[in-house]
């Protein structure tokens, strides 16, 4: 779960920035709630990587 949650965060994070840096555009989900810088969309995506890796992380442990 913490894998899928992990690639939505990344997907939302890089078309955000993408959108707003090189098209000027809102892309996402996440404008619609929040008024997020391209340096915030950023960190939404590290986030979603810090998920991905914690989860394959558990999953070999396991």
């Amino acid at each position: 779960m913490r894998e899928f949650l992990g690639v939505i965060a990344v997907l939302q994070g890089l078309g955000g920035f993408v959108g707003q840096v090189f098209f000027d555009a809102k892309w996402g989900l996440l404008h619609r709630w929040f008024e997020l810088s391209p340096v915030a969309y950023l960190a939404v995506a590290a986030v979603g990587v810090g998920l991905v890796i914690w989860g394959d992380a558990a999953k070999k442990k396991a």
